[in-house]
């Protein structure tokens, strides 16, 4: 296999997770997931956002760090690894959900961690538009995420794509899958379980799989 730590990203509600699991059993990868729910701050955040935000995504980056940071001095190429975000997703939301004062704090902190995480050989973004997210987010039903904005998932999707323009560390893919079900279309399935097969180059890559 060519990429032996592949990361999953995307907004709030395209699929991520599903993906990952899907993916990871395919390649017969170790998964690791994101363990949101066991954020205490979330709920809180949605209802008062400001007031909980730092707290937030200080517990988000010690759980992602924990979480690599345990395959950190494992053999990596023993078994491949599909993750559901990035660790670089901690410095996003950051930059959209906390203050000046704040952000630099956390900043520091995540620079320092970054550091000694495994970086992923490739990087895949399932990109979606908002109008298929909120029907994703409102389908799955977790009380609070129901009044997330667009203009939320707007920035969101923004600062993603800010970073990607300015990092070309690793290949980075963009695909589309606002019109596709890559659940219950298995063409689908296979076109980006296929992508993970390829020599891609470092950078920003848009893929149709259409």
């Amino acid at each position: 296999m060519k990429y032996q730590f592949i990361a999953i990203e995307g907004n709030i509600g395209v699929g991520k997770t599903t993906f990952s699991r899907m993916l990871a059993k395919e390649l017969k990868f170790r998964i690791i997931l994101e363990k949101f729910a066991d954020n205490p701050f979330l709920p809180k955040f949605y209802e008062h956002p400001e007031r909980y935000a730092f707290s937030l995504e200080l517990f988000f980056m010690a759980e992602r760090y924990r979480q690599l940071g345990d395959i950190r001095d494992q053999d990596l190429f023993s078994k491949g690894i599909v993750s559901d975000y990035f660790f670089v997703k901690s410095k996003l939301f950051a930059e959209n959900n906390l203050n000046d004062d704040e952000l630099l704090l956390f900043n520091r902190l995540s620079d320092i961690a970054l550091k000694n995480l495994p970086k992923p050989d490739l990087l895949i973004y399932l990109h979606s538009d908002v109008e298929r997210l909120q029907f994703n987010i409102k389908k799955r039903g977790r009380s609070f995420e129901q009044n997330i904005s667009n203009d939320y998932l707007f920035d969101i999707q923004n600062k993603y794509f800010d970073f990607f323009k300015k990092h070309s560390h690793f290949p980075v893919l963009i695909v589309d899958v606002s019109e596709v079900d890559f659940v219950n279309q298995k063409d689908i399935f296979e076109r980006l379980v296929a992508l993970t097969t390829k020599s891609h180059q470092k950078g920003l890559n848009r893929i149709s799989i259409t």
